[in-house]
């Protein structure tokens, strides 16, 4: 994931080394071109992930109980 400080750092080292008009245009830009990168990639908030977690949590939970409830009829199956 891209990390905010880094791109902070990058637009701070333009700002310092670019006169302010050209500057403040760069960063306008790459800023805009950023946004649109970023808008087209298919993320989630933290939120849809953490509810997706744990239904996947209570989904494996009832595949164990129901792995152990057909293992215990196929020993009473072999059995008879």
């Amino acid at each position: 994931m891209i990390d905010p400080k880094n791109v902070e750092q990058v637009l701070n080292e333009l700002r310092a080394k670019l006169p302010g008009g050209f500057a403040q245009d760069v960063e306008k830009n790459l800023r805009a071109g950023l946004k649109a990168a970023l808008g087209k990639l298919d993320l989630v908030t933290r939120e849809e992930l953490d509810v997706q977690a744990a239904v996947l949590a209570r989904t494996r939970a009832r595949l164990e109980e129901l792995e152990k409830t057909v293992a215990e009829l196929e020993k009473t199956l072999l059995k008879k």
